[in-house]
């Protein structure tokens, strides 16, 4: 009851809007259920950690206001601590890691926040601030195991209790450290005691679903830094002891799921949320997969959305994989001309996102391609069960995370073969069979010994080609590319291919 009337007093809204709850229309008609989006994206800072700093800070006496606060943070909870000093004018000082990438660093600086950076990594950084709070006698406000923190961030759910016509049957929530599990748990435990409460942690950062499985707080060795507002490898002492009270079950996301409900919550609403904000959608997403849920109300938290431009990349990359629409794989085709051509016949109508290649010797090919699927769960065993029965050797590569984020990347180096090879980038229009159409028109004139295509969803596709062609037939070789019709551009004496993909010196 203490907890409860926290909640109820705290004081949040000098500095917190009271964010929408807003359907989103596409999910819920692909899940079958209502979905909806508490937006906590649309808060000042971008999320809703203001609410918990404030509703600590501003709860401080005039003589622990006069000492000021220290926070740690390498995100959301120091642009929180830093808009709650500025508003109440005490003094701030916000410890960050040196590795914060600057636009957080610049969003804290913006908000009145003297930063301070030191050490490595969060745990280094957290430290040094502890440290210091206890020379300078310094308030020390903590990003989750508070109960100050934990009430005002409680009040997300006092919010939807209220904006929902009828009460949720299920609420997703975050968990990093706990504090926004534990606050809104507790209040649904109370008002909506009919209502599942979800956490939703990374697959590689399960502290709150190991602590729960163990019955007591663990230290996790290491944890994932994707999605890293989750990224905690021990949850809190008091938030743990209220989720065991409070929480129903805890669901664990890949990276490839998170990007999924990135792109599913940008198509909702045009913005673009963090990882960590993404992780009730894709809670919601698994959650339906395993239970009954046809015309349930289930709610997701949108908790921030202070996500690094140079991520948006790895995001588009690897939501497809997380949607079920792509697989990737490794094949083996015999080392001939037309093999390419006979390769993509037999990939039927599915079109393909990838496709990489290098010569290694006469005999096999091994290739790393893409292929789109409408649901690789469903299709993928038939599709590579015809490949095999055309002859082709297959290895799915779909869940190797190693596989998607180097080996891709890394299919190539030089060419050891003493034939003559020419490279060139070609441009043609990007549709549905327009790499089937491309290899067809190239025909089987040259051996094809380098191959690099990438399906981005532009207009336009673009293939990186080395062919081995004798200096007398170079003359027929540019009069065909003439008849193609593509853009085209020769590349064989860029620096570039010629220092990463030429021929290798003998003995090297």
């Amino acid at each position: 009851m203490d907890y409860l009337e926290r909640i109820r007093q705290a004081r949040v809204y000098d500095v917190a809007e009271r964010t929408p709850l807003q359907r989103a229309p596409q999910l819920s008609e692909r899940l079958g259920c209502e979905v909806w989006l508490k937006r906590e994206d649309q808060q000042r800072t971008f999320s809703f950690k203001l609410r918990g700093a404030y509703n600590k800070i501003s709860g401080l006496d005039e003589q622990q206001r006069a000492r000021g606060v220290i926070a740690v943070s390498a995100g959301n909870h120091a642009q929180g601590v830093a808009l709650a000093a500025s508003r109440l004018n005490l003094d701030a000082v916000i410890v960050m890691p040196r590795t914060t990438p600057p636009i957080k660093v610049n969003a804290v600086r913006a908000l009145g926040g003297n930063i301070v950076l030191e050490g490595d990594d969060y745990d280094a950084a957290s430290r040094y601030a502890l440290d210091k709070a206890e020379a300078e006698q310094r308030i020390f406000v903590h990003p989750y195991d508070d109960p100050d923190v934990i009430a005002g961030q409680g009040t997300i759910a006092v919010e939807i209790c209220e904006q929902c016509a009828t009460l949720p049957d299920a609420v997703f929530i975050p968990v990093g450290g706990g504090g926004l599990l534990a606050g809104m748990g507790t209040w649904l435990r109370h008002a909506a005691p009919d209502t599942r409460v979800v956490g939703v942690e990374p697959v590689d950062a399960p502290s709150m679903a190991r602590a729960l499985e163990a019955d007591e707080r663990v230290c996790l060795k290491q944890v994932g830094l994707f999605a890293d507002g989750a990224a905690v490898r021990q949850v809190g002492e008091e938030t743990f002891r209220l989720a065991r009270e409070c929480v129903d079950e805890v669901i664990l996301v890949s990276i490839d799921e998170i990007c999924a409900a990135i792109k599913d919550i940008f198509e909702e609403t045009r913005v673009l949320v963090e990882p960590a904000g993404a992780l009730a959608v894709a809670g919601i997403k698994r959650y339906v997969q395993s239970h009954a849920t046809a015309g349930q109300t289930l709610v997701a938290i949108n908790s921030g959305a202070n996500i690094n431009f140079d991520r948006l990349r790895h995001v588009s990359e690897r939501s497809e994989l997380g949607e079920g629409h792509e697989g990737i794989f490794a094949v083996t085709i015999p080392e001939q001309p037309g093999s390419f051509r006979r390769f993509c016949e037999a990939v039927g109508d599915h079109s393909i996102s990838e496709f990489n290649y290098r010569y290694a010797d006469s005999r096999d090919a091994q290739i790393f391609v893409g292929i789109k699927f409408r649901n690789a769960e469903a299709e993928k065993p038939d599709w590579v069960a015809h490949l095999q029965e055309c002859g082709y050797s297959v290895q799915d590569l779909s869940d190797n995370e190693t596989a998607k984020l180097h080996l891709r990347y890394l299919v190539g180096g030089h060419t050891s073969s003493d034939q003559r090879e020419i490279l060139y980038r070609f441009e043609f229009p990007e549709r549905p069979g327009a790499l089937l159409d491309f290899l067809s028109s190239m025909g089987q004139n040259w051996n094809i010994s380098l191959f690099h295509y990438r399906n981005h969803g532009s207009a336009y596709g673009r293939v990186l080609v080395g062919m081995q062609v004798p200096e007398d037939e170079m003359d027929a070789l540019r009069s065909f590319l003439e008849t193609l019709g593509y853009q085209y551009y020769e590349e064989t004496g860029n620096a570039a291919c010629q220092a990463f993909l030429g021929q290798m010196e003998r003995g090297a």
